[in-house]
């Protein structure tokens, strides 16, 4: 994609991120700044954002090795090296006359070919380049970044007709394979396509809420996981992103927007919020937001400001029938409930979905990348057009008219068949000018959701499908709750396998979920055990063994998926599997420990073996030990795919995929690559030290104990992990099959699961969703 060097001018919190994830690609990158009058480091802003990107959690780096990539100047003294960049990009203030002076030196020092853009959301391009040499302009685009760059995927570009389309596509392809983006082209408008409407949507539903009497719990209960938007809702995320960023963006629209555009109307700052923003009160990275935590006594107790009086008091959960409707019925029987849910679900939607209606084709040129902004730009897990699918578009515009609002032309045209049409083996959408278009994907990418409406499943339960992907290749995919893995599971890994070899010759384990699996159903396991249902725990225990021992001799290569979470019985799973292309963002780890347990389907058993064959580790069978006991111990977990191969969750010649969209079409380029030839791995013999490790580790946990740094329960959960990782009585003259140790693995883990303090431990986590620590 020949871009093998980068430039970023401008190294506040926006140009470091953007710095810092294009290191994440492997890429050098310079990272310029001012120079700050009287300081003896001429590069000093940049110097310390960089080490700002050090500390910063969550962590703009995906390894810390990464930062080596990014070098800190200034720009008096180090434009002449821009001379070396194939990409210079501007992340300077938002002001246009200093853009363009600083545009003039970079005309002047960059090569034929470079590109240059903007990382603006408030200039319009043909500003920016108004009165710059044509070949600087033909090179100059808006590559519009989302904050934080490492983790938002949307990347809007704007071009005009001067750019080079050469250009266009050299930055789209990096941005994509390279950077993990999802690339969507936007026309030359206010606030393009996702803050065009997200602002809009972000204010409709402050303000009828504050309307309408809500509180922050009640709005954000309506307008969060209901609408298929991050349960922060639209309080949550005013407090996350910034209170004091609404005032900058309502300026920076209203300079722009159109004398008639419906946001003009709502650019303004209700009195509430403009008191909270002058005391102090801007969200998460002030004294609070519409949210706080109390520390006055001692304790954290969460409070919410009443949206009337501006008065803090505990926040209570929201009690609202049309939410407990929406369960069930959809977004349909949410809008359609009579209490004040209800009520404002429809003020909300019927505004937002009408106003993203009316800008098409003004801010892009079709409906697709409306949507593609808005799920990747806001979370949303529905796109504006298809939310109005999902209401039913006749439905949406009769009531519309009903209520005295305008339908715009693109909503009537959708009446008959809504935006998206889907035929037997392909899906349409529909075109400003009334026709439908086929969907196609770019390629290389292939997503399980677009199979799935067209294909019926070659195996199903509640909890899990086999899907044919093409070529021989089929998909195992997890639909549990939190893909959490249960008895079902089990079951179809074990009809998987046998199922294969019939008409199929590789299998890929992913799923299109939020993550890939929380790992074990441990509500399953508390269940039983508080039953007394101990035959149960044991069935569950033994099957998992048994399933992912089935999955590991298969006759035919298995090639693991993940992306997000992937813990416990997750991470275990991906240990089984032959191989893995794992999405960047991988957060993978065996945690068992966090909740009072041990890896009991043979995760300390592949573990053991990845350390005792890594030519990395010293010789001898007590460091792999120790090795393994480090990790498991605390419940390590990888905070990328990178820092997996660190851990040996990842091997290291196991694949990674920067876009979330391209990880299905790699898994399945994997799993046809190792068909041929494809033996099952030979079962591994372990040489353990036995009584000499496990006593070594027992005190390493009483030093801990000592310290204050391990509970006593601790203890009794390290020592049965050091018993299985030490091969248990056994003595290094003793050599241990695989299933010596899933015994041992098996044992300890049964035995843990029968101690109160265990099911206390599993309570918590269940009740609160985090493991209790010490």
């Amino acid at each position: 994609m020949n871009i093998h060097n980068v430039a970023v001018i401008g190294a506040g919190v926006m140009g470091a991120g953007i710095a810092a994830h294009i290191a994440n690609a492997g890429i050098p990158v310079l990272l310029l700044d001012i120079v700050p009058e009287g300081a003896s480091d001429r590069s000093q802003i940049a110097n310390t954002a960089l080490a700002k990107l050090l500390k910063a959690d969550p962590a703009p780096f995906m390894h810390k090795k990464n930062a080596r990539l990014v070098t800190p100047g200034n720009i008096e003294d180090d434009l002449p090296q821009l001379a070396d960049c194939d990409w210079i990009i501007e992340a300077i203030v938002e002001r246009l006359a200093i853009k363009q002076d600083l545009y003039r030196k970079l005309a002047a020092v960059r090569k034929a070919d470079a590109i240059v853009s903007s990382n603006t959301s408030s200039i319009p391009l043909h500003e920016l380049v108004a009165g710059l040499p044509e070949d600087f302009a033909a090179h100059f685009m808006i590559t519009h970044f989302f904050n934080p760059p490492r983790y938002m995927r949307l990347l809007e570009i704007v071009t005009s007709e001067q750019t080079d389309q050469d250009a266009v596509e050299k930055i789209s392809q990096f941005c994509d394979f390279k950077l993990g983006k999802g690339v969507v082209p936007c026309k030359d408008t206010p606030g393009f396509i996702a803050n065009r409407i997200g602002i809009f949507w972000i204010q409709t539903a402050i303000q009828e809420a504050i309307d309408m009497g809500l509180t922050v719990e009640e709005a954000d209960a309506v307008v969060g996981r209901p609408m298929g938007i991050p349960k922060t809702g639209v309080f949550g995320l005013s407090d996350l992103v910034g209170i004091d960023l609404m005032p900058h963006l309502m300026r920076s629209m209203n300079r722009s927007l159109p004398t008639d555009d419906p946001l003009r109307e709502k650019a303004t700052i209700p009195p509430l919020i403009q008191n909270m923003i002058d005391t102090g009160y801007t969200g998460r990275k002030g004294k609070g937001g519409f949210y706080r935590l109390n520390r006055d006594s001692g304790q954290k107790i969460k409070e919410s400001i009443d949206l009337q009086t501006g008065e803090y008091s505990p926040s209570q959960p929201a009690k609202l029938d049309s939410v407990k409707a929406a369960r069930d019925g959809g977004l349909q029987a949410l809008i359609a409930h009579p209490d004040k849910g209800g009520q404002y679900a429809w003020r909300v939607l019927s505004q937002t979905l009408r106003y993203a209606a009316a800008l098409v084709p003004e801010i892009a040129d079709d409906i697709c990348a409306v949507n593609t902004a808005m799920k990747l730009g806001y979370n949303w897990k529905f796109g504006p057009f298809e939310l109005i699918d999902q209401l039913g578009a006749d439905d949406f515009a009769q009531r519309l008219a009903t209520d005295g609002q305008d339908v715009p032309p693109l909503l009537t045209m959708a009446r008959e068949h809504g935006f998206y049409r889907h035929n037997e083996n392909e899906t349409l959408y529909l075109q400003p000018d009334g026709s439908y278009l086929p969907l196609q994907r770019p390629p290389g990418v292939l997503l399980l959701a677009d199979l799935k409406r067209h294909a019926e499943p070659l195996l199903e339960n509640d909890a899990a499908s086999l899907w044919d992907i093409g070529d021989g290749v089929a998909c195992l995919e997890f639909h549990s709750k939190m893909n959490s893995l249960d008895p079902l599971i089990l079951e179809m890994i074990e009809e998987t396998v046998e199922l294969i070899p019939q008409n199929h010759k590789a299998l890929v384990i992913y799923n299109e979920g939020s993550n890939f699996s929380a790992g074990a159903n441990l509500g399953l396991l508390m269940f039983a055990a508080k039953l007394g249902g101990w035959d149960e725990v044991d069935k569950m225990v033994s099957g998992g063994q048994q399933a992912y021992k089935t999955l590991k001799y298969a006759p035919f290569p298995v090639i693991g998926a993940p992306f997000g979470m992937a813990l416990g019985g997750g991470c275990e799973i991906l240990l089984h599997c032959d191989a893995l292309q794992a999405h960047a963002e991988t957060y993978v780890g065996l945690v068992e420990t966090g909740v009072g347990l041990i890896p009991g389907w043979g995760g300390c058993k592949e573990m053991l073996h990845r350390w005792s064959t890594n030519p990395r580790m010293p010789r001898g069978p007590l460091p792999p030990v120790l090795k393994c006991f480090e990790i498991i111990s605390v419940a390590t977990v990888a905070k990328s795919a990178f820092e997996a191969k660190d851990y040996l969750f990842l091997r290291h010649t196991d694949g990674i995929t920067m876009n979330r969209d391209r990880l299905l079409a790699d898994a399945k380029a994997r799993a046809l690559s190792m068909v041929e030839g494809y033996q099952p791995p030979e079962p591994p013999v372990f040489h353990l030290p036995g009584t000499t490790a496990r006593v070594a580790m027992e005190m390493a946990v009483n030093d801990f104990r000592a310290q204050g740094k391990a509970t006593p329960y601790d203890a009794v959960v390290a020592q049965a992990l050091a018993s299985v990782l030490s091969g248990g009585d056994t003595d290094m003259t003793d050599t241990l099959s695989e299933d010596d140790l899933l015994a041992l693995e098996y044992a300890q883990f049964t035995q843990l699961v029968r101690k109160p303090e265990t099911l206390a431990r599993v309570g918590h986590m269940l009740e609160t969703g985090k493991p209790l620590r010490n």
